[in-house]
């Protein structure tokens, strides 16, 4: 059973990628130096993608108690609060 939350779709779900693997090995690290480097390189990538993720899920997360904040200030209008 799936419920479906107003604003629940709109979140993001940032994960953080995977640590690369450095053997170590140095003959393991030789042996596969282009492999190695190419984690690398692909984690550094995506490590900003991931900060860019958060960054706008912060962003998203502080309108959205905004939003929250202005509907109970109306809800205690309403109850007379």
């Amino acid at each position: 059973m799936v419920i479906l939350l107003p604003g629940a779709s709109s979140a993001e779900s940032c994960l953080p990628p995977p640590r690369p693997f450095l053997p170590s090995d140095s003959q393991a690290a030789r042996d596969y130096t282009d492999l190695i480097r190419a984690d690398f390189e692909d984690y550094i990538q995506d490590i900003q993608s991931y900060f860019r993720c958060l960054d706008d899920e912060r962003a998203r997360a502080f309108e959205e108690a905004r939003e929250v904040s202005e509907d109970y200030g109306r809800f205690l209008q309403l109850v007379g609060d």
